[in-house]
C-alpha cells in the first residue's frame, strides 16, 4: 500500500494517464489497471491519521474531474455499468468516498466535478424498474451490483454529512427521494424473514450489504432533512426546498406494514442459525421503522401537500398516489407491534427498550392521523356527506375505537383494554372533523350516539390518561360549538350525564393548575355551551350531586374557584362567560311555558305533571339563589371592567349583572360589585371561540347586539367596573366603538338598579352617572335610528332615578 505523499500522487497521475489513454482505447486491460489503482488509492485514503494531509493533497488536482470521468466512461453510456465494468466502477467510487470523507474542500471539488449529481441517476436507474406495489419482495441485483449501490450511498452521505451546498443540490435533484426508494427496493424491511434458500456465505453477504445500504440511506436522508434547519437565517428557497414529498409517503409506510399483525412473520429459518447477522437484520428493520415514523411525522407537521394527499388516499386509495397509506398508518396504530422475531433476539438487542421506542412511533403516527384531520381541505375525503353514510369508513373507523376502547375496558376483556392512545387518536380527529352543526349532529344520532360513550368514566375521570382528556373534552367542546344555543342535542348530552362527568373528572381542581390549562378551557367550553338557553344543563352545572356523600362542590363552584386563583385571562374571561350563560338561562326560562324535552313523559292523559313543573321550579330557584351572591356579582362586574377591549364581553357582563339586578337580592350585590375596585385590568385575548351575541332578557331596554370593536386600541384603566359602564355611556375619544346596542343594555343595568336598590351606594353611583348622561343625551337631540333608541334609553333612566 502506499504509504507517502509522492506514493498517493503518483497514483492519481496514474488514473489521471489511463482516463487519456481510455478515451483513445477503451480495453478490458486498462480498466483493470484503473481497478488495481483506484482500489490502492482508496485504501491509502482510509486514514487521515499521516503527517501529510494527502486529501487536501489530492482534492487539489485533477483526481476530482478525473474520477467523475472515469465514472462516466465505465457507463459506455448506459444508466448502470455492465457487470464487466462493475470492478472499476466500485474502485473509483471508492476514492470518492474516501477523498470527501469530512473534507468541505473536496466536497466542493466533487460537486463541481459533478459526480454526486451522476450518483443520483445511477441510483435511480437501479430502480426505475422497481414496483412498490411489490416492495415485499427484495430488488433482485447481483452481489456486485449491490457493491456498487452501497459505495454510491457511500460517496452520496459522505459528500453531504455537514455541508449544505452538497445538500442543497442533491435536494434539488430529489436525492431524497431517489435514496428512499433505493432504500425500499434493496431492503424492505422484514423481507429477509421469507427468504427460503440454504443460507450461504454469499447470501450472508449480500444481506449484510443490504442492511447497510438501508442505514447509509437513513443517514443520508436525515442530513438531507437538517440541511439549514439549525441555522438562524435561512435563504429563502433553501428553506421551500424538502428532501422528501406527498409521493413518497408509499415507500415510508413499507417499514409500517412489516411491524402490523397480520403481516409480521413469526419464523426465520434462513438466518436463525447466524446469531449476529439474525440481530443485525432486526435491528435495520427496526430503525426503518423509527426513521419512517419519523419522516412520516415531519411531513405532515410541515407539507400541507402531505396531508392533503394522505386524506385524498384514503377516499380514492385506488387512484391517488399516496394509495392506502393513511389506511396502512391507522392499521399500525391499532394493529402494530413488536415482531414475535424479537422473542428470539440476544440480548443485546434490548427488546424491551425496542418496546418503548415502538409506542413512540405509534405516537408520531398517531400526530400524523391528527394533523391530517385538522387540515382545512381534508374534510371532504375524511367526512362523507353521502347519504345514509353516517360519515363514511373513517369517522365510522375512529367511533369504534372509542367504543371499543370503553367496551372493552368496561369488560377488562379484548384488543383494546389498555389502549388509551387509540381514544385518544379518535377524540383528537373527530374533534378536529367536529367543526359544523352537521357533523356535530352525525355524532350525536345513530348509529354512532356517541354521548353516552363520551360520558364514560374511562374518557373523563380523575385516573384518565391526560391525553385521554385532552382529546375528549377538545370533541366535546367542539360539538356543544357547533350546535346552536337550545339544541335538542344539547340536551341529548345532558340526559348523557356529560355536565356531571366533566364536574367528577376533576379537570377544575387546583392540582391540574399549570399543566392543564388546554383541558380546563375546554372542559369550561362545553359547559358553556351546553348552558346556553339550555336549563336543565344549567342544573346539571350549579346544583351538586345528591347522591354521593359528601356532598362534591358544584361544576359552577368549582369553575368560580377556579376563575379566581387563574394567573391567565383566558381562563378568568371563558370562565366567567360560564357565569353569564347560566344566569342568561335561568332567568329567561319560563318553567311554566317551556316544554319539558328532558323529562320523562312530563304530560300524560293531557295533563301537565305538575309535580314534575314543580320540582323543576325549585330546581331553578335553587340555582338563582346560588347566584345571588356576592362572588357571582363581583366576577361579573370584573368581566365588565376587565375586557376595555372587547364589547362584546362588556356587553355579556352587563347582560348578566342586568339580570341580577332584577332581583331584590340581587341589585345591591351588583352596586356593590360595579363599586369595588378591579382586581385585574388586562384584557381577555381575542378567543377562537367569538363570544355569542347576549340579549337582555325581562329588561325594559333590551336588544341583541353583536357589537364588534372598531380597532384594537385600548381604553384609560379603569379602576372600577362603574368607570367602564361610564366609558360606554361616553363612547367619546375610545379607540374602541361601542355600539348603541350595548350602550342601551348599561342603561338597562341602571334601571334596574334604580328600581330595586338604594341607599348611600346608591347615590354614589346616581350623583357619578347621571350628569354623564345629562351630556351623552344633550348629543343626541337629532339622533336617529338606534342612536335615537339610545336616547330614549337614557330618559328611562333618568326618570327611573327621579
Amino acid at each position: 500500500m502506499a504509504d507517502s505523499p509522492n506514493d498517493l500522487s503518483t497514483l492519481q497521475q496514474n488514473l489521471s494517464d489511463l482516463l487519456s489513454q481510455l478515451s483513445v482505447t477503451d480495453s478490458e486491460h486498462n480498466w483493470n489497471q484503473v481497478t488495481n489503482t483506484a482500489q490502492e488509492l482508496a485504501n491509502g485514503l482510509r486514514t487521515k491519521d499521516g503527517p501529510i494531509d494527502n486529501h487536501t493533497i489530492l482534492g487539489k488536482t485533477s483526481l476530482p474531474k478525473t474520477l467523475s470521468s472515469l465514472f462516466t466512461l465505465a457507463l459506455h453510456g448506459s444508466a448502470t455499468p455492465h457487470s464487466a465494468y462493475t470492478s472499476p466502477v466500485l474502485e473509483i467510487l471508492r476514492v470518492a468516498a474516501n477523498l470527501c470523507m469530512d473534507h468541505d474542500g473536496n466536497r466542493a471539488s466533487l460537486l463541481d466535478a459533478g459526480l454526486p449529481q451522476a450518483l443520483v441517476s445511477l441510483l435511480e436507474a437501479y430502480t426505475e424498474s422497481f414496483d412498490p406495489e411489490s416492495n415485499s419482495k427484495p430488488l433482485p441485483v447481483s452481489l456486485s451490483h449491490l457493491k456498487v449501490v452501497r459505495t454510491a450511498v457511500g460517496v452520496l452521505l459522505n459528500a453531504s454529512v455537514g455541508y449544505d451546498p452538497v445538500k442543497t443540490r442533491l435536494i434539488s435533484l430529489g436525492a431524497g427521494s431517489a435514496l428512499l426508494k433505493l432504500s425500499v427496493a434493496v431492503y424492505p424491511p422484514g423481507a429477509w424473514v421469507s427468504v427460503s434458500s440454504d443460507v450461504t456465505e454469499e447470501l450472508k453477504e449480500e444481506w449484510q450489504i443490504r442492511s447497510m445500504v438501508s442505514g447509509w440511506v437513513w443517514r443520508a436522508l436525515v442530513e438531507l432533512k437538517e440541511s439549514k434547519e439549525e441555522k438562524e437565517e435561512k435563504d429563502e428557497r433553501e428553506q421551500s426546498l424538502q428532501s422528501l414529498a406527498a409521493k413518497d409517503i408509499p415507500f415510508l409506510i413499507t417499514a409500517l406494514a412489516a411491524f402490523t399483525s397480520p403481516h409480521m412473520s413469526t419464523s426465520s429459518k434462513s438466518f436463525s442459525t447466524d446469531p449476529d447477522l439474525f440481530s443485525e437484520l432486526l435491528q435495520t428493520d427496526f430503525d426503518a421503522l423509527e426513521e419512517s415514523c419519523t419522516h412520516i411525522e415531519s411531513l405532515s407537521l410541515d407539507v400541507e401537500d402531505v396531508r392533503l394527499s394522505l386524506a385524498r388516499g384514503f377516499e380514492h386509495h385506488s387512484e391517488n398516489p399516496v394509495g392506502s397509506s393513511l389506511r396502512s398508518i391507522l392499521a399500525f396504530i391499532e394493529k402494530g407491534g413488536p415482531s414475535p422475531l424479537w422473542s428470539n433476539a440476544p440480548g443485546d438487542f434490548d427488546a424491551p427498550r425496542k418496546k418503548k421506542a415502538l409506542e413512540m412511533c405509534r405516537s408520531a403516527m398517531i400526530k400524523t392521523v391528527v394533523e391530517v384531520a385538522g387540515e382545512d381541505g381534508t374534510e371532504q375525503s375524511l367526512w362523507d356527506d353521502s347519504d345514509g353514510q353516517s360519515g363514511g369508513e373513517f369517522v365510522s373507523i375512529m367511533v369504534g375505537w372509542l367504543k371499543s376502547y370503553v367496551s372493552d375496558m368496561d369488560a377488562r376483556n379484548g384488543d383494546f383494554v389498555d389502549r388509551p392512545e387509540l381514544a385518544t387518536c379518535a377524540s383528537l380527529s373527530l374533534g378536529n372533523l367536529t367543526r359544523r352543526e352537521k357533523n356535530a349532529t352525525i355524532l350525536l344520532s345513530p348509529p354512532h350516539s356517541l354521548a353516552s360513550i363520551l360520558s364514560s368514566r374511562h374518557l373523563l375521570s380523575p385516573l384518565t390518561d391526560i391525553q385521554v382528556k385532552h382529546g375528549v373534552l377538545g370533541l366535546l367542546k367542539h360539538i356543544a360549538q357547533a350546535l346552536p344555543p337550545g339544541s335538542e342535542f344539547h340536551d341529548t348530552m345532558g340526559q348523557a350525564r356529560l355536565i356531571n362527568r366533566i364536574c367528577d373528572s376533576g379537570v377544575w381542581d387546583e392540582r391540574t393548575d399549570g399543566m392543564a390549562e388546554v383541558l380546563q378551557v375546554s372542559a369550561i367550553g362545553v359547559v358553556k355551551h351546553m348552558c346556553n338557553a339550555n336549563v336543565e344543563n344549567t342544573f346539571s352545572l350549579v346544583l351538586p350531586s345528591e347522591d354521593e356523600t359528601p356532598v362534591p362542590p358544584s361544576g359552577l363552584s368549582q369553575i368560580l374557584a377556579l376563575v379566581k386563583r387563574a394567573n391567565t385571562v383566558t381562563v378568568k374571561s371563558e370562565g366567567t362567560r360560564v357565569l353569564v350563560n347560566v344566569v342568561k338561562s335561568l332567568w329567561s326560562s319560563d318553567i311554566i311555558g317551556t316544554p319539558l324535552t328532558t323529562l320523562t313523559s312530563p304530560i300524560a292523559n293531557g295533563t301537565v305533571d305538575t309535580a314534575a313543573l314543580a320540582g323543576k321550579e325549585r330546581k331553578k330557584q335553587d340555582c338563582m339563589k346560588a347566584v345571588l351572591t356576592m362572588q357571582c356579582a363581583n366576577t361579573l362586574a370584573s368581566l365588565v371592567g376587565g375586557s376595555a377591549q372587547y364589547p362584546l364581553l362588556v356587553n355579556e357582563g352587563v347582560v348578566a349583572l342586568t339580570l341580577l339586578s332584577t332581583q331584590k337580592t340581587g341589585a345591591p350585590l351588583v352596586l356593590k360589585a360595579i363599586l369595588a375596585p378591579l382586581s385585574f385590568d388586562t384584557p381577555p385575548p381575542s378567543s377562537a371561540d367569538p363570544p355569542s351575541a347576549s340579549t337582555s332578557v325581562t329588561t325594559d331596554v333590551s336588544s341583541p347586539t353583536i357589537a364588534t370593536p372598531s380597532t384594537r386600541g385600548r381604553l384609560p384603566l379603569s379602576k372600577t367596573p362603574l368607570d367602564m359602564l361610564i366609558a360606554v355611556l361616553k363612547n367619546v375619544d375610545n379607540p374602541v366603538n361601542f355600539q348603541p346596542e350595548v350602550r342601551i343594555n348599561v342603561c338597562s343595568l341602571f334601571i334596574q338598579l334604580g328600581r330595586n336598590a338604594s341607599g348611600e351606594e346608591f347615590t354614589k353611583v346616581k350623583d357619578t352617572v347621571q350628569p354623564v348622561m345629562d351630556k351623552v343625551l344633550d348629543g343626541l337631540k337629532d339622533a336617529k335610528g338606534k342612536e335615537e333608541m339610545l336616547a330614549k334609553a337614557i330618559k328611562k333612566v333618568l326618570d327611573t332615578w327621579a
